[in-house]
């Protein structure tokens, strides 16, 4: 039986040239003006961070550097609450809005610890380990550790939604109302969708990585030169400045309703389909249960179709008796509709891939002995000008900055007259290459390390942790250059590929699961660091200590260089197994009322609930 829809053209055909009058590109100045700010802000606070830990509150360098990682790891997991609560009430607006302030919060807090005396230990000359330097107190941890929580928690609101808030003004195609009729997509507005997609990442990195150019070199120059106080009070100010610009661009937004808990939803099918998990899934799919408007916010772009893969979950789409509540209620943990099916097989099919991104969190997380290795070598560019240890990530950045524009105006011509793709290659492509550079990255740290140990130790300089060593900080550019290029190719693929497959009702919590891959390579990388530590020091040969020429940090990016080719290799075997498919409803209104399998239509024609089956 077919249900009726009505349609009222006057005031849709307002209500719909009013939505097209907002969002595209006039609101790219407010909300890139918006993360621009936010990532020069995070990236100053964040590059020389190690710095201010072992010489202001004399942290011992392995101590520290396992703060970082831990607050690496906690602000890149509290995204996912953050996805959360923009897709199930908030929006990603004022979840955006939410975030920004938290992380205010957080500036501000770092900024007073920075100011007043009486919230850092009293100078020391000697190493931080040393006895004769006080470490900081219970109060002075506190106030840094309640910071660093107001940034993480701002961080949660920020980085799952202001890329995918992005997307939102480029890619929603309003339809003409609750009951809208499914639009036919065609092949070539659908490419010039994905290519729009397409070059956004690109551009939204592109900016990010013009903020971090700024910061490492301002910012930091500033911390080293001029104080603490000013080196953490541009960064807030610049953060406030991005919430002042995300704001004035508030009439131009689209601003999408939020279609209720993704989480919740996924463990709807999830417990459905184990309650019957010994129910037949019939051979007819059109059986499986359907129901356009209990979707209708959760498919603004289209319906999921039926797919053949992990077909275990359709049991949650089986009408069986029970299945109504004696009010006449569905139970959504007894059963889902093909679509929400179809959403939990989508994010089940992407985490394999999803999760050879998390090795290179941990390759990331090691930043902190690079700027340790920067500080004990020849920084001079003239004879009385310093380059500040922290601001050697320039190289890499510039190196990202260099190939995004090189890749989309040299590398992506070249490869689509050999593929006759129109991106040039598949992300899937992009990222499996940025996987290998990221191994010649580790692997060239691990020799410019070796070569700066030797020259400490040709020198002498093996038992003087804070002498320099005769050997230009420049031997350090390589290594920085080509993660720089790694990047270009992994982190934008990888971004590109969890928006693409992933359900338009999950965007949110697409870009968490990014930043999740982030938070969990920043706790591997404690892990591994505390292992290796434990282990080394335990037969008399430890790897990671204060005095780093006395340590063998060569030898842990070697160990880190042979995970890199074993995730490498992983992620070759989960590329060869992946299928890509997330087929959309294309049908017209008239077929979609023949294919549909509703349950109020089941009820009326007397067969109950558990006719279907």
């Amino acid at each position: 039986m077919a249900t009726t829809t009505t349609t009222v053209g006057s005031k849709n055909g307002e209500g719909e040239q009013k939505r097209r009058e907002k969002g595209g590109f006039k609101t790219m100045p407010f909300i890139l003006g918006n993360d621009i700010c936010d990532k020069f802000a995070s990236t100053g606070f964040g590059a020389n961070f190690i710095t201010y830990l072992t010489d202001q509150l004399h942290m011992p360098m392995v101590e520290a550097s396992i703060l970082l990682t831990n607050f690496g790891g906690t602000s890149s997991l509290t995204p996912i609450l953050g996805a959360l609560a923009a897709d199930s009430f908030a929006g990603r607006f004022w979840t955006i809005i939410v975030g920004s302030v938290f992380y205010q919060l957080g500036m501000l807090g770092l900024l007073v610890s920075a100011l007043l005396p009486s919230l850092r230990p009293s100078p020391c000359s000697a190493p931080p380990s040393g006895a004769g330097c006080q470490r900081a107190s219970g109060l002075q941890l506190t106030v840094l550790y309640l910071s660093l929580l107001c940034k993480s928690v701002g961080t949660g609101g920020l980085r799952p939604c202001v890329v995918m808030f992005g997307t939102d003004q480029f890619d929603h195609e309003p339809g003409p109302g609750a009951e809208q009729q499914q639009q036919v997509v065609t092949a070539e507005a659908a490419e010039a969708v994905a290519e729009r997609k397409r070059r956004y990442f690109n551009l939204y990195f592109f900016a990010m990585g013009v903020a971090s150019l700024l910061a490492l070199t301002v910012v930091v120059y500033i911390q080293d030169n001029v104080g603490w106080g000013w080196g953490f009070g541009i960064p807030a100010i610049a953060m406030f400045v991005s919430i002042v610009v995300f704001l004035i661009g508030y009439p131009l937004y689209v601003r999408l309703k939020p279609g209720g808990s993704p989480f919740t939803r996924l463990a709807q099918v999830a417990a459905a389909a184990f309650k019957k998990r010994n129910a037949v899934v019939p051979e007819d799919t059109g059986m499986l249960y359907q129901d356009k408007e209990l979707d209708v916010l959760i498919s603004t772009n289209g319906r999921l179709l039926h797919t053949n893969q992990l077909t275990f979950l359709d049991r949650a789409a089986i009408v069986t008796p029970g299945d109504i509540s004696a009010s006449g209620q569905l139970d959504l943990w007894r059963l889902s509709t093909v679509h929400r099916v179809e959403e939990l097989k989508c994010i089940v099919r992407l985490l394999p891939i999803w999760s050879a991104g998390i090795m290179l969190a941990t390759v990331e997380a090691h930043g902190p002995f690079t700027i340790l290795q920067a500080r004990t070598m020849d920084r001079h560019i003239t004879q009385h000008f310093e380059i500040p240890a922290a601001t050697m990530s320039i190289f890499g950045t510039m190196a990202f900055l260099v190939s995004l524009a090189l890749y989309d105006r040299a590398f992506v011509p070249l490869a689509r007259r050999v593929t006759g793709l129109q991106s040039g290659i598949t992300y899937f492509q992009r990222m499996g290459i940025g996987l290998a550079i990221h191994i010649l990255g580790v692997a060239t740290a691990a020799l410019v390390e070796t070569r700066r140990r030797h020259a400490a130790a040709d020198h002498g300089l093996l038992d003087k942790p804070t002498a320099v060593v005769p050997l230009s900080v420049f031997w350090l550019v390589p290594q920085f250059a080509v993660n720089g290029v790694a990047g270009a190719f992994s982190s934008v693929a990888q971004l590109e590929f969890l928006y693409d497959q992933a359900p338009e009702s999950m965007r949110s919590t697409a870009a968490a699961l990014f930043w999740l891959s982030s938070s969990i390579g920043h706790y591997l990388s404690t892990v591994l660091v505390t292992v290796v530590q434990r282990t080394t020091r335990a037969h008399g040969n430890d790897w990671l200590q204060d005095n780093i020429n006395r340590g063998r940090i060569d030898n842990y990016y070697w160990l880190v260089t042979c995970l890199m080719v074993l995730n490498l290799g992983y992620y070759l075997i989960c590329f060869q197994f992946y299928t890509t498919m997330k087929p959309l409803e294309m049908a017209d209104e008239k077929d979609d009322h023949d294919a549909e399998c509703e349950l109020c239509a089941l009820q009326k024609n007397g067969t109950g609930a558990g006719g279907a089956v």
